[in-house]
Formats: C-alpha cells, sequence, structure tokens
C-alpha cells in the first residue's frame, strides 16, 4: 500500500498505479478504470491528520495536484461534465504508448493521441462548495489545531498560521458592504467582541467571482470535481472533503477561448450566458478546483466532539452525559446575568440553542423552537451585545439587523446556511416607514423559514423549495411581527439608568469550550418517551381542559412537549420522566402568565 507521503503529495501517481493494476488482463473499454479504490488507501485516521486543509492554509503555501482537505457547504451544483476517462499518449521520440487515467484531474498530459480508439469518456458533477457561512472564529481555530498537522506542503519559515488572511478578494477595496469581517466573525480583541455592536447593514451585493452566502465572508471557494455518488449529496450539505487540489493556469487559459468562442456564437444558440459562464469557469487562482477522493458528512462542525457518532464512543457519551446537569447550571446562571438578571428567559434560551429540526410529519417540521424575546431594552445595544454572547457560543451564526434600509434590499443568499445555523433577528432595528415589495417578499421569506424550515429558491425560471434546520432567535421590543413557535417577555431586573455598566460589565465565562461542547451534545442526543409517561401526559392534558376547554389547546399541548423534550436533553436525560414533564407544564405557565400580563399592560399591542 502506499505510504502517507505519496498521498499526500503525489496523489495521482498513486492513483495512476492503481489504474494499472485495475486494468491488468482487460481492455480499456471495460469499466474495471471506474471502480479504483483510492479511499481505502487513505481514510485511515493517521493519514486524514496529515493533510493540511484548505480553510487554515493560504493557497499559494499548497503544492498543486497535492491531498488537501476543505471544510465547506454545497452552495450550488452544476450540470454534470464530460472528461477524458482514460486516454493513450504517444512519446514523440520512440512512439511508445501508454495509457494514462484521466480522472481526479484537469489537464491531461502533452502527447494525447486524440484519434485513439482506446478514449474512454467519462461523466462527473461539479459542486460549487463555500466555507461553512457564519463559521465561530474561535472554533474555526480549533479545527486548525485540531490535529498536529497543519503542516504546509511548501515549507516556509514566515508564514505562521492565521485566520488574518489577506487573499483572493480581501485586497479588492471596492467592496460597498457594510457588515465588516471582524463585525460578524470576531477577527480583533475578544473584550471588543463583547462590548461592539455588529454593524446592522446587509451588503447589497457580494463579489461576483466568490459569491459567499453571507457579505463579509473571507476564505476560498472552491469547484469540487465529484465522481462518484453524486446524488447522495444535495444543496446545503455540509462535507469535509478530501481530494487533490487543482489551480493549472491551463484551466484560466481554457475559459478564455470558452468566453472568446462564445463571443461569435447566436446568443439564442448558447446554453449559458456569459455570466454563467464566468461563474462556472473562475480563474483557478480565485477557485480552485479540488477533485473529491473520499468526503465525510458533517452532523455538526464543532470540533470539541469526537469525529465518531455519539453513540459509537459510549465513554465520552456517559462521562458527558453525567456533567450536563452541572453545566447547564452554569449556563442557566451565565444566562440569567447577561439576560438582566431574567431566570426564566435564560431558561428558554438554552432551550432554544439546543434544538434542532429532528424528523418532518408531511410538511410539518418536528424539533423546530424558534423564540421570540420581547421586551428587550433598545439601550446599551443590549440586543447586539447578546447576539456576541451567543456568537462564541454556537458554532456557526449570523446577525440580521431587520432595519427598513436591509429588509427593502433583496437578502441574496443570507438565508442560505448550514443546519442548525443560529440567526439572530434584531427587530428592535426597525424603525417608522414603509416595506416596499423586496421587503414583503423578505419578510415572507423568514417567516416561511421560521414556520417550515424551508427556504425558496429562484432559479429565474423555476422555484425549488429545500428543507431547513436553522435556529431563529427574534430579539424584539414588543410581540415580533415575524410568526415564532414561544414568546417569552424579558422582565429585567436592571434600572434604565444602570444598563450601560451592567452590560460592560458582563464578563464572559472562563469555560467556554465546556459550554459550547454541552450545547452541541445535548443537540445531538436521542430521545423517547415511554408508553407510561404518554398516558401520564394525556390524562394531564384532559384534566387541564375540563374546568375551561378554552385555556388550553393542541397547539398549546405541542409546545408543552416540546419544552419537556428540550428540558430533557438539556439535563441530559434521553427519555421523558414525570418530573421533567412537570418541570416544562410549571415554565409553561409561568411563561404564558408573564406574556398575559404584559398583554393587559399594553392592550394595543397585537
Amino acid at each position: 500500500m502506499p505510504s502517507t507521503p505519496d498521498w499526500i503529495n503525489e496523489p495521482l501517481a498513486v492513483v495512476q498505479g492503481l489504474f494499472g493494476k485495475s486494468r491488468t488482463g482487460t481492455s480499456p473499454s471495460d469499466d474495471a478504470w471506474k471502480d479504483i479504490s483510492v479511499s481505502a488507501g487513505f481514510s485511515c485516521a493517521f493519514v486524514l491528520l496529515q493533510v493540511p486543509s484548505l480553510n487554515d492554509v493560504p493557497l499559494h503555501y499548497l503544492k498543486p495536484n497535492s491531498l488537501v482537505k476543505f471544510r465547506c457547504l454545497i452552495q450550488d451544483m452544476f450540470d454534470p461534465e464530460f472528461y477524458m476517462g482514460v486516454y493513450e499518449t504517444a512519446d514523440p521520440a520512440t512512439k511508445t504508448k501508454e495509457l494514462r487515467c484521466g480522472k481526479y484531474r484537469d489537464v491531461t498530459e502533452c502527447g494525447v493521441d486524440y484519434n485513439s480508439r482506446n478514449t474512454v469518456t467519462a461523466e462527473r458533477q461539479t459542486f460549487y462548495c463555500v466555507p461553512i457561512p457564519g463559521e465561530n472564529l474561535s472554533l474555526t481555530l480549533l479545527h486548525s489545531y485540531a490535529g498536529s498537522s497543519q503542516a504546509r506542503v511548501v515549507p516556509s519559515t514566515s508564514y505562521a498560521p492565521s485566520r488574518q488572511k489577506r487573499s483572493y478578494e480581501e485586497d479588492d477595496e471596492g467592496d460597498d458592504m457594510d457588515t465588516h469581517p471582524a463585525d460578524q466573525h470576531g477577527n480583533g480583541d475578544c473584550k471588543r467582541l463583547e462590548t461592539e455592536a455588529p454593524s446592522s447593514q446587509v451588503g447589497s451585493a457580494s463579489h461576483l467571482d466568490l459569491n459567499f452566502p453571507l457579505p463579509g465572508e473571507k476564505g476560498p471557494s472552491c469547484l469540487v470535481k465529484v465522481y462518484e455518488d453524486w446524488d447522495s449529496f444535495k444543496l446545503n450539505d455540509t462535507l469535509e472533503v478530501y481530494g487533490i487540489l487543482s489551480v493549472s493556469p491551463a484551466l484560466s487559459a481554457l475559459a478564455d477561448e470558452k468566453d472568446a468562442s462564445s463571443s461569435f456564437l447566436d446568443p439564442s444558440e448558447s446554453m449559458e450566458t456569459a455570466e454563467e459562464q464566468r461563474v462556472h469557469s473562475p480563474p483557478a487562482s480565485l477557485v480552485p478546483r479540488l477533485h473529491m477522493l473520499y468526503a465525510k458528512m458533517l452532523r455538526h462542525n464543532n470540533p470539541l466532539l469526537p469525529s465518531v457518532p455519539l453513540e459509537d464512543n459510549s465513554a465520552f457519551l456517559s462521562s458527558t452525559l453525567r456533567d450536563m446537569p452541572s453545566v447547564r447550571t452554569e449556563l442557566l446562571s451565565f444566562f440569567t446575568h447577561v439576560l438582566l438578571g431574567d431566570a426564566l428567559a435564560a431558561e428558554y434560551l438554552i432551550l432554544h440553542l439546543i434544538s434542532t429540526v429532528y424528523s418532518r410529519r408531511d410538511v410539518l417540521p418536528l424539533g423546530k423552537f424558534t423564540l421570540n424575546l420581547s421586551g428587550c431594552p433598545t439601550a446599551a445595544s443590549f440586543t447586539e451585545r447578546l447576539y456576541r454572547i451567543i456568537q462564541q457560543l454556537v458554532p456557526s451564526s449570523f446577525y440580521l439587523g431587520m432595519s427598513l434600509q436591509n429588509m427593502n434590499r433583496m437578502l441574496s443568499g443570507v438565508l442560505q446556511l448550514a443546519s442548525n445555523t443560529s440567526l439572530f433577528l434584531d427587530e428592535t432595528q426597525l424603525e417608522p416607514g414603509q416595506l416596499d415589495p423586496t421587503g414583503v417578499s423578505n419578510v415572507t421569506a423568514l417567516g416561511n423559514l421560521i414556520s417550515w424550515q424551508k427556504v425558496d429558491y429562484d432559479f429565474n425560471y423555476h422555484q425549488m423549495e429545500f428543507s431547513c434546520s436553522i435556529n431563529v432567535l427574534i430579539a424584539s421590543e414588543g410581540r415580533s411581527l415575524l410568526p415564532s413557535d414561544c414568546q417569552v417577555h424579558l422582565q429585567s431586573q436592571v434600572p434604565p439608568p444602570h444598563m450601560e455598566d451592567y452590560m460592560s460589565s458582563i464578563p464572559l465565562t472562563a469555560q467556554l469550550n465546556k459550554l459550547r461542547l454541552y450545547l452541541s451534545v445535548a443537540r445531538l442526543l436521542d430521545y423517547s418517551i415511554s408508553d407510561e409517561v404518554t398516558k401520564s401526559v394525556e390524562d394531564d392534558f384532559v384534566d387541564m381542559r375540563k374546568d375551561d376547554p378554552q385555556s388550553v389547546s393542541a397547539d398549546d399541548l405541542h409546545r408543552m412537549l416540546v419544552v419537556a423534550r428540550l428540558l430533557s436533553l438539556s439535563l441530559g436525560q434521553t427519555s421523558l420522566s414525570r418530573d421533567s414533564w412537570h418541570r416544562a407544564k410549571h415554565m409553561e405557565e409561568l411563561r404564558r402568565s408573564r406574556v398575559e400580563q404584559h398583554k393587559s399592560v399594553n392592550g394595543n399591542e397585537p
């Protein structure tokens, strides 16, 4: 079997060797060459740890045609393309002919015999992939140091790993986006992160070259070439791709030739517009090609968790479950402080952060828990600071200030997020004014995302719905204009004159990694309800409706069951107990009483 350095530095040579073995006794037209087993050669953990990451090492430090990995989201899928799976080369001097494997490469060697009968045409798929949108910088750096192998393929004494990269699009100072990357992803001093507000502006355009879903994103985009099982992938999947890096300048030359030739064609005869051609064939220096050898789906992007599923790591799972009640107590105390002394709101914030869509029944997404935190003060940049703290705890997040200016812009791509991204909608940014048709469309899209966990994608000629699982938190002064699964009205224990000093003094806990691990594990746990507890819940529901049938509806029961599920998981319990059910009922009674009390004081509120 090839050694690790062979796989990393000379993967094409290894593939050619496997190709030579696979075609022994076969003709080139046979399909044996397609079954080259490359993943088995390097999928062991030792080899994977050695592979440098395109997320962390600048492109110009990576050796062309070497093995790299890329943690990414599938942003777009192009039409399949044809390539020479097998081709024949002829030495001009000796006239010697040799069959070559065309998989995992963009450009063939010189001396190709295009008239050879041994040429085999094959098909591959292309995905446009970007770094996972809104990734937490601190956790991203942990990805870098998860293995000791973030070594560069090209040695250098002048390079130190850093996310402060100046590459690709960053040197273009003409960007008119108002959201600075430091605002969204924390480049800068940690104290700044806690106290400064993110920009509430959403950019009106993004770079054509890289087309990131969120404004202010940095890092490489890649055209990932997929050779098998591409139907198993779907839009917005998050992957870690291991593949052969291709940055050949010939790719740009071919693209230029294609542009030049297409300019002489009748536009009605061309299948692609000029803009589509530029997107599908960008310069390799900006958008490298990555020929997939192996990929693993990411259930999460938290490097603090083991790479294997929880159920396959019993020792880690048992120790984590044992610690969860104490960690929850610490997190509850921290959130109570952050939420101005409101312990009930802190309880519901924890439940919101561990929620996820775990199943779908017809069109209904089960498990979602969109939280509307109403009563948020506008003083002391409270909502922005709250987002900063949440941003530090979750793997991926995005802040959207719902100002008229933002809502009346086309929010292109902003909702194309990875599963379990925390989307923070700040309604305190609203001001008097009129939503234009674009604004109405944006509000409708947000409502559909919240209610059905689906996002409509406009492909010009048709629209398609794609399912998602996005954790939406709405911060508002009154009740949100958007739908939600649960409204909690914040009761501040801090007098308004002291708000600024109070918020500025909030210390970010030193146990961040413990809290991050807790939130991710709670979301991944399995859950069940026994027949006995189910019967008890049904009896409770009947009793609650005896005195006043209108007091508790089927929707209220559904919400209580969701709260009970999340409460159990937050305590490290994978099944519902009677104690957790009664505690969930009590929490719901307190929450509903508070909301009703606020309505009676503010009778004009919807």
